[in-house]
């Protein structure tokens, strides 16, 4: 195999030192003269920088850290993708991390990656702003997908959700600022939210409940303020995160309210539950409860019937983070929020 040319070739050939061919190559001050005889030397040669010599001086290992809560939702695989195809154009690696939803992982990881010198970050938080605060404060630049992180006080959790919607489409509220200055990509729950909860109610739906899981406070706040007051708080009930405890509470409210008609789950795992929680107690889809499901993932549509969806583009979602985190520098990028849709199929129908 051909030997690979270095800087030093590249000093030696064009008569110059090593320090003038790495300051020419970086942009640098050097006459006209030397910055043509080197670039040409260069090219000859087919002299390619060594990226990781590179970074190492800039003390950065180069692409990218990914944090996501659970590698095998679908949801997040889609994110991931995005993620990964924009950094494939740019020629960046990716780090992955599976936080499995756990605050104290997510710090253990945010510490490997600053160990690693990666000071890029996009992640869907688990944890709150302390979590992230150490990884702020070193320098690292991050972007958040999908949502924010937790809030540290009961009043926060509760009005989050909201506030931060609010805050992201430059509406001023009442709730208190999101405590971390940082971008975000999202899709806009509350729209989503809302145009299910009125496409329920036109069909005569009542009590209609909401499944939901950690991170969904501004999901489950959009659905206070779309069904209104006062909210049967009996009808909002959440699964911590595993497909078990999803199971579960879907299972519990089906059988603790037996007078609901409508349901919506504010994720796929956790409308997988809620498929499997009818089945296991003989409630008829649509016909004795209508599903509407947060997500729109390959398994939705190959239900019996097929489940109705709330869209989100997770794909490009994780690629506008990749995006924003790839162009930040001095200039801060601003939050995007992304749209989302209502996709009607065969598992709503009138309240009889």
């Amino acid at each position: 195999m051909e030997k690979r040319a270095t800087i030093k070739d590249v000093a030696q050939a064009a008569g110059v030192g090593v320090a003038t061919v790495s300051r020419v190559l970086s942009g640098g001050s050097a006459s006209p003269a030397t910055r043509e005889r080197v670039l040409a030397v260069a090219a000859q040669l087919d002299y390619r920088p060594s990226a990781l010599g590179r970074n190492l001086r800039q003390r950065r290992t180069g692409g990218m850290g990914l944090l996501v809560p659970d590698l095998t939702d679908t949801f997040y695989g889609q994110l991931s993708e995005g993620v990964l195809a924009c950094a494939r154009s740019a020629g960046e690696p990716v780090v992955i991390g599976s936080t499995g939803g756990d605050p104290e992982q997510e710090a253990d990881l945010i510490g490997m990656l600053l160990e690693q010198s990666v000071d890029r970050v996009i992640a869907v938080p688990s944890g709150d702003a302390d979590t992230w605060s150490p990884a702020l404060r070193a320098g690292m630049t991050v972007v958040f997908a999908d949502r924010l992180p937790l809030r540290s006080s009961p009043e926060d959790v509760r009005t989050a959700g909201v506030a931060d919607l609010m805050a992201l489409d430059g509406l001023a509220a009442a709730a208190p600022a999101r405590p971390l200055d940082v971008p975000a990509v999202v899709a806009d729950d509350r729209a989503g939210i809302r145009t299910a909860v009125r496409y329920l109610r036109g069909l005569g739906h009542k009590r209609i409940a909401f499944l939901g899981g950690p991170g969904q406070g501004s999901r489950v706040n959009a659905f206070r303020e779309a069904v209104g007051a006062p909210v049967d708080e009996e009808l909002v009930v959440f699964g911590t995160g595993s497909r078990d405890s999803a199971y579960a509470a879907a299972s519990g409210l089906f059988q603790s309210r037996p007078d609901l008609s409508a349901v919506v789950a504010g994720g796929n795992v956790l409308g997988e539950a809620a498929v499997l929680a009818a089945r296991e107690l003989d409630l008829r889809v649509p016909k004795d409860v209508s599903l509407v499901m947060y997500d729109d993932v390959p398994w939705a549509e190959l239900c019996s019937p097929p489940l109705t969806v709330i869209a989100q583009p997770g794909r490009d979602m994780g690629y506008r983070a990749a995006e924003l985190v790839l162009r930040a520098g001095s200039r801060k990028p601003r939050s995007v929020v992304l749209p989302t849709e209502l996709i009607i199929r065969g598992s709503c129908g009138p309240r009889r």
